[in-house]
């Protein structure tokens, strides 16, 4: 399979100047590959958030090499790192980050847009067939105010998958949900990286969504358990 993602001894450390130095990830190894559907678990204050934060090129390591798709991206510039992250990564949050003032359709179109600076032709019609796909093609005009909250967790879903990433970083997605709905989001994810190949990182504290991924990182105090990565 194709590698999406590498990390290859990834530090990431905060203080410096007055403030002691604190590193919150020690050496981190990882590789994904095309298709994966993975789980990271780990106790609060692990680093498993700072970790997807890295991989997302939200924040920078303080050391190591991080290459997404063949590209070096901790080299890169700001503008650089922006067009890598809107060509490959979608993002899924346990907050769904919906803007209120916009309906379902133009949530899902705001990641193609931030990514073109404009919607190109084609574009409304895709993001209404990915609506369709979750159930959600009638509720496509309405605010998030009007949704329930699994069906504003799939938005968010589809949102992730506007720019046809490789890589969708999800973090707690469930965690917000009740558990039919936690269970039925996780389901919805599971079926878009089986029919589609979209590889899945997916941050969880729930042990039984985690059983059902095809591999299970622990992360604990900012190093992976030997038996995982």
């Amino acid at each position: 399979m194709a590698e999406v993602l590498n990390l290859a001894g990834i530090r990431k450390g905060y203080g410096g100047g007055e403030a002691p130095w604190v590193e919150v990830l020690h050496g981190i190894d990882l590789t994904l590959s095309e298709g994966e559907f993975v789980g990271l678990i780990g106790p609060s204050g692990s680093g498993k958030s700072t970790l997807l934060n890295i991989m997302g090129l939200l924040e920078p390591p303080s050391g190591g090499e991080l290459t997404i798709a063949g590209e070096r991206a901790e080299v890169l510039d700001d503008a650089a790192r922006t067009r890598l992250r809107n060509r490959y990564l979608g993002f899924v949050f346990q907050f769904h980050h919906l803007l209120p003032a916009f309906s379902a359709l133009e949530n899902v179109l705001m990641p193609v847009f931030a990514g073109e600076g404009r919607l190109p032709p084609g574009a409304r019609e895709s993001a209404q067939a990915l609506l369709e796909r979750v159930g959600l093609s009638a509720h496509a005009g309405k605010r998030p105010v009007q949704l329930s909250g699994g069906q504003q967790q799939r938005v968010a879903i589809v949102r992730a998958l506007a720019n046809r990433p490789r890589l969708v970083l999800a973090d707690e997605p469930t965690g917000n949900l009740d558990t039919q709905t936690a269970a039925d989001v996780f389901a919805l994810m599971r079926e878009i990286n089986r029919d589609d190949g979209v590889t899945f990182l997916i941050v969880t504290h729930d042990a039984r969504l985690a059983s059902t991924c095809t591999r299970v990182l622990n992360l604990v105090d900012g190093r992976f358990a030997a038996s995982d990565a």
